[in-house]
């Protein structure tokens, strides 16, 4: 298993949608910064919003495991093997990501219960 490098590439506001559902000042994503990097492997990165990880954990799982030495859906979605452009699940203020396939192996910081 190969560690995945996640950027976060920028935060956005509907201002549309903030003014008809969201609350009064509401902004851009208050916990990520265009800019940070995480990386993973099989869990969520330390300091990473948690629903954020919910929707981009299953590319990044894919990433980790080697489903980046080819294209996601059939070459039809993103032209660079290794790279995934996701968000996560705010559809007032989604946070968009690049996640990269990296050469670094993942370690395993757990005991397995048995």
């Amino acid at each position: 298993m190969r560690k995945v490098k996640i950027t976060v590439l920028k935060t956005t506001l509907d201002q549309e949608l903030a003014s008809e559902y969201g609350v009064e000042g509401l902004t851009a994503c208050p916990m990520l910064k265009a800019g940070q990097v995480f990386h993973a492997d099989y869990a969520k990165p330390a300091g990473f919003c948690d629903e954020a990880w919910k929707a981009i954990y299953q590319y990044a799982f894919a990433l980790a495991h080697g489903a980046g030495n080819g294209l996601f859906y059939h070459g039809d979605w993103i032209r660079k093997p290794g790279v995934a452009i996701c968000s996560c699940n705010d559809g007032l203020r989604p946070v968009i990501f690049k996640l990269e396939a990296t050469d670094e192996e993942a370690e395993i910081n757990y005991q397995p219960v048995r």
